[in-house]
Formats: structure tokens, C-alpha cells, sequence
């Protein structure tokens, strides 16, 4: 090979490394935190499989599951993206460990809640702030019509205008309406309004939104507890969207 070949060769694999530099850029990680100070549910364990399918099908993020509170520190959390609770009851976790958590999503980093994520932290206001909204009783146990509040939306545009799903729904409480953008909304005619337990409000049931928390973006669904919806391929693309969003990257 002539030595001006040689270095035209050379100058080639130059310009193309950084392409596959780019290709081989390390995945995202998300935490996903399922201490259960309260009621635990079944799913958990399926929950955390799929989640961590998700990410290795998604080419972009990873899941790591744990129930350790000694995670909540700022070292720690600057590791992750986003941080997923699926949580219940008061979470053994410190002042400072409280703070690293909001810290972490005040400075633009995402936060995702699943289902009783709102049954969580009942004690601590700031919570609240970051969450939206708290549980009030779950009612309904069955199939339901759900609304898709605004179907342009790309965390729902897949959905189309309503859809069924069998699970058990929540009722949410101290729900700041005012700083939620609401996704997904119970359809009030697919279910007994006269049943006991059941609270109307104004802003009807919400059933999933999206928050700011300073930099950071939030999402929640009160969706999940029924291992037939963690296997329902439109959860799935959900809380995929919902995890790329947080993240600030392209659905």
C-alpha cells in the first residue's frame, strides 16, 4: 500500500470512530426504588423484570432495582437519570436522604411514581409537592373506560381517545390540579358513583399527569397494581415514554 493511501486510510477511520463512539454511548440509569413501608404488593417482583426489559429494549436506559435508602445521596443519585418509586407508607429515610431526592429532581433530573407511589409519605409536605396528589381509597376493582384527556399529547398519542383496562383504581386526594397536566382521566360512566368509599370531586379521578419540580419533570400514573396491566404492552410503551420524557429525551 503506498504511504498516501495509507494515510487517507487512517484519516477515514478517524471520521468514523466518533460515529461509533456515539453508537456505543452507555445507557441511562434509572433507579427504581420499591420499599414498602406499608402494603407491598405481589407485582413487585414482575414489575422489576419488565422495567428492566424495557430499558434493555429501549437501547437507552437501564433499570436498577433496590429497597436500600442509603442510595438517597447525592453521590449516589448523581449515578441515575431518573428515580422510580413504587413505594407505600413512610419510607425509612433520613432528612439529608429526603433532600438528596429532592435536590436530584430539583436540578433536572426526572422522577417517576407507580401506583401507590401516592400512597406514600403522608408526613412529609414536600412529597406532596413533588407527587401531586395523594391516595384516597381504591373503590373500583374491574375493567374500566379510561379517558385520554388530550390524545396529541406524545405520552398518549398511542392510545387514541379512551381505553379498557382491568385494575384496581385509585382515588387521589390533595391533588394540585392547578400545576398537573392530566393524561389519563377515569371515565365516571364505566363505573358505580354510589358505591361506598367513593369521593367526587371537581377534578373528577385522574389517573396518570405530568409535573414540574424546579428543573426537574415529573410523571405518575396510579395505574399497576394488576400484573395483567405490567404485562399489557400499552403500559408498557407508557411508562417507556414516561421514563424518555423524564429524561428529556425524544419519545
Amino acid at each position: 500500500m503506498r504511504r498516501r493511501d495509507f494515510i487517507a486510510l487512517l484519516g477515514g477511520a478517524a471520521a468514523i470512530r466518533p460515529l461509533g463512539a456515539h453508537a456505543e454511548a452507555p445507557r441511562k440509569r434509572v433507579l427504581y426504588f420499591t420499599h414498602s413501608a406499608g402494603y407491598r404488593h405481589d407485582v413487585i417482583p414482575l414489575s422489576k423484570a419488565i422495567l428492566t426489559r424495557l430499558g434493555s429494549d429501549s437501547g437507552v436506559f437501564e433499570v436498577a432495582a433496590t429497597e436500600d435508602t442509603s442510595e438517597f445521596s447525592a453521590d449516589n443519585l448523581g449515578r441515575y437519570a431518573a428515580v422510580m418509586f413504587y413505594t407505600s407508607g413512610e419510607l425509612p429515610m433520613s432528612e439529608a436522604q429526603k433532600n438528596a431526592l429532592l435536590d436530584f429532581v430539583r436540578s433536572g433530573r426526572g422522577f417517576l411514581g407507580v401506583h401507590s407511589a401516592t400512597d406514600t409519605f403522608y408526613t412529609w409536605p414536600d412529597y406532596l409537592d413533588l407527587v401531586g396528589g395523594y391516595f384516597n381509597g381504591h373503590p373500583w376493582h374491574q375493567s374500566v373506560t379510561i379517558e385520554v384527556v388530550d390524545p396529541s399529547d406524545p405520552l398518549v398519542a398511542f392510545l387514541g381517545n379512551s381505553l379498557q383496562v382491568e385494575d384496581e383504581i385509585y382515588q387521589i386526594s390533595d391533588f394540585d390540579y392547578r400545576r398537573s397536566r392530566v393524561l389519563l382521566r377515569l371515565d365516571p360512566s364505566s363505573v358505580d358513583l354510589g358505591k361506598a368509599g367513593v369521593h367526587q370531586r371537581f377534578y373528577g379521578w385522574p389517573l396518570a399527569w405530568t409535573r414540574f419540580y424546579g428543573e426537574g419533570r415529573v410523571f405518575y400514573t396510579a395505574l399497576g397494581h394488576e400484573p395483567s396491566v405490567w404485562q399489557d404492552a400499552r403500559y408498557q410503551r407508557l411508562l417507556t415514554s414516561a421514563i424518555l420524557w423524564s429524561m428529556r429525551r425524544s419519545l
